[in-house]
């Protein structure tokens, strides 16, 4: 019974630590200063890992997202303020860094095309069938064309 509840014990334990998240900074890149390193995790949990691409680089384990969270604390050691680290980042690697984009023209034209296209697919079939409707509609043939076709017909 000892060793099923150790088992059971041991399960239990795996599961939650598999399930618990991982930290992905280390001790070392911690700073002294309690309320900088509260500025810095702020920052690296809105930046983008370049190379995990959907995680922050506060939870990714690789080198580059390393390398990024001891620069934003640099930054912020050297007295720059939180905006000032973000636009650095920004101008070193792109809009891309961010995991959520500044609105800006490019933004609003990217995600607006979409629905500006689907508006214009809308609008050109509702054109195209009142037009269509419009038209004038082919004449029957008359009596005399369809003895003439049955006629070319049966040749």
């Amino acid at each position: 019974m000892r060793e099923v509840v150790a088992r059971l014990a041991l399960l239990l334990t795996l599961i939650f630590a598999a399930a618990s998240p991982a930290l992905a900074f280390n001790p070392d890149e911690v700073l002294k200063d309690p309320v900088l390193e509260q500025r810095a995790r702020n920052l690296t949990s809105q930046l983008r890992c370049m190379v995990c691409q959907n995680q922050s680089i506060d939870d990714s384990n690789a080198e580059l997202a390393r390398d990024l969270r001891v620069l934003v604390r640099e930054r912020l050691v050297q007295g720059d303020s939180d905006k000032a680290v973000i636009d650095y980042v920004v101008s070193r690697y792109g809009e891309f860094v961010l995991l959520k984009p500044r609105l800006s023209l490019r933004t609003v034209l990217l995600w607006g095309a979409p629905i500006g296209l689907t508006l214009a697919g809308i609008f050109a079939v509702f054109v195209f069938s009142r037009r269509r409707a419009t038209q004038e509609r082919p004449q029957k043939l008359s009596a005399d064309e369809e003895e003439r076709i049955r006629n070319l017909i049966e040749k």
